[in-house]
C-alpha cells in the first residue's frame, strides 16, 4: 500500500530524477539530493535551472546551500488549518517532511471521531512538531512532544504559536525517548495514541546511542507498557534504508497486535506525487495499528 500526500497547496514536488528532487515551498523553489529518484529528470531543463537554492553534498560529508537569489532566513507554509515555519538547514532539511501529511490526516481524523474520549497522545522523535500540531488541532486533550534535540523542540514551539495552539495542552520535553517512556511507566501514565519517527542512527541528549535495528523492539515493548487499554492508534514511521514495510508490518503484528488484538495492522510506503508526471517519489515507510470501531 502506498499513501500519497495529495492535499498540499503551499508545497509541490515539481520534479524528481537523477538523484535529485525539485520542490516548491510556498513561492520558493529548492533543489535537493534524493537517492530514491533513480529515474531520469524531466527533459525540460528550465524547470531545474530556475531553482532559488541548490543543496550540494560534500565529499567529506554534509553539504551546503548555493543561493541563486536572496531568500528569507525562514518563511511559513500552510497545510489546511496548520501553519509551519520552513528554513533550509545545513543538513539539507527544511524543518518539515511534507509526505507526513498522510499520517497527520489519518491521526487527525481518528482523533476528531473520538475526541469525547479525552485522548492523550505521545509523539516520540517529534522533530519540529508537524504531527504534534495536527493531533492538538484535531482535539486531543493532551499531546506530549518528545525529542532529544533542544533546537528542534524550540522550533516546534514556534510552530505551535504559528498554528494558534497556545491554549491547547502540549507538553514539550527534551529527553531521550526510551528513557522518557520508561519513566512514564513508573509514573503510571498511559496514552491513547503513540507515534514515533525513530532515526536510523542517533544520540540522546546525554550521548545515548540509538540504532534502529537494535533498539526498535525494545522501544515498542516499552511503549506497549504505557499504551492505554482503550488505545486508539499506534504509528511507526521509518526512513531507515533496507528496512521494508513488510518487515515493519510483521514487527507490529508480533508486538502491538499481539497485545492489542482489538485492532488491525496496515503497513506500506509514504510518497509524494510528482507534478505533471505519472510518478511517485517514495519517502519512507509506515506501520499503523488502529482500534476496531465499536471494540470499546
Amino acid at each position: 500500500m502506498v499513501k500519497t500526500a495529495e492535499n498540499w497547496k503551499d508545497f509541490a514536488c515539481i520534479d524528481a530524477g537523477d538523484g535529485e528532487k525539485l520542490e516548491r515551498w510556498q513561492n520558493v523553489v529548492l533543489r535537493r539530493p534524493d537517492p530514491q529518484a533513480i529515474w531520469p529528470k524531466d527533459k525540460n531543463e528550465k524547470l531545474w535551472q530556475n531553482a532559488d537554492a541548490v543543496y550540494h553534498r560534500s565529499r567529506s560529508g554534509g553539504g551546503s546551500w548555493e543561493y541563486r537569489k536572496k531568500l528569507p532566513e525562514a518563511w511559513t507554509i500552510q497545510y489546511g488549518e496548520l501553519t509551519f515555519r520552513v528554513s533550509p538547514t545545513g543538513f539539507k532539511h527544511t524543518g518539515l517532511f511534507p509526505e507526513q501529511a498522510v499520517n497527520w490526516d489519518w491521526m487527525a481524523n481518528l482523533i476528531r471521531t473520538h475526541r469525547d474520549e479525552n485522548l492523550r497522545i505521545l509523539n516520540l522523535f517529534a522533530y519540529t512538531g508537524g504531527a504534534t500540531m495536527a493531533c492538538a488541532a484535531a482535539g486531543a486533550a493532551e499531546v506530549v512532544h518528545v525529542d532529544a534535540a533542544k533546537g528542534m523542540v524550540q522550533w516546534a514551539k514556534e510552530n505551535r504559536d504559528l498554528c494558534g495552539l497556545q491554549n491547547h495542552v502540549i507538553r514539550f520535553i527534551v529527553d531521550d525517548c526510551l528513557k522518557f517512556v520508561e519513566r512514564e511507566k513508573r509514573r503510571g501514565h498511559t496514552y491513547h495514541g503513540i507515534l514515533m519517527d525513530p532515526p536510523s542512527y542517533g544520540r540522546g541528549p546525554n550521548g545515548e546511542m540509538w540504532k534502529f535495528e537494535k533498539e526498535i523492539v525494545r522501544l515498542i515493548d516499552a511503549c506497549l507498557d504505557i499504551l492505554d487499554e482503550h488505545a486508539l492508534f499506534f504509528l511507526i514511521n521509518s526512513y531507515t534504508t533496507g528496512f521494508s514495510s513488510t518487515a515493519l508490518g510483521d514487527l507490529m503484528k508480533a508486538t502491538v497486535l499481539a497485545e492489542h488484538p482489538d485492532g488491525t495492522i496496515d503497513a506500506g510506503e509514504v510518497a509524494l506525487p510528482i507534478a505533471g508526471r505519472d510518478l511517485l517519489l517514495p519517502c519512507g515507510i509506515y506501520g499503523r495499528w488502529e482500534r476496531h470501531e465499536g471494540s470499546l
